[in-house]
């Protein structure tokens, strides 16, 4: 998914909430121009921020690859084999 279409789901989602974007800033704890810019498509906007916008929104980040499976099973032994 590229920058413009994350900014179209994000104003998409805050509007369909009724917040405005200073509201929607001041609950993510962010300038409003940084949201401003998310829903413009800009592509530089930093991780923690576009994280913070999205748990104010309810939308959640999904990572899908044809090697998650793998990448899931590897963790979970990592995770097993630091208990024991």
């Amino acid at each position: 998914m590229d920058a413009k279409k994350i900014g179209q789901v994000v104003l998409f989602h805050r509007k369909t909430a009724g917040l405005s974007r200073e509201a929607c800033a001041e609950l993510a704890g962010v300038g409003k121009t940084v949201v401003y810019d998310l829903e413009q498509g800009k592509p530089t906007i930093q991780l923690d921020t576009l994280q913070k916008i999205l748990a104010v929104l309810n939308i959640k980040i999904v990572l899908e690859s044809p090697m998650m499976q793998k990448f899931e099973q590897e963790i979970s032994k990592k995770m097993e084999d630091e208990k024991g």
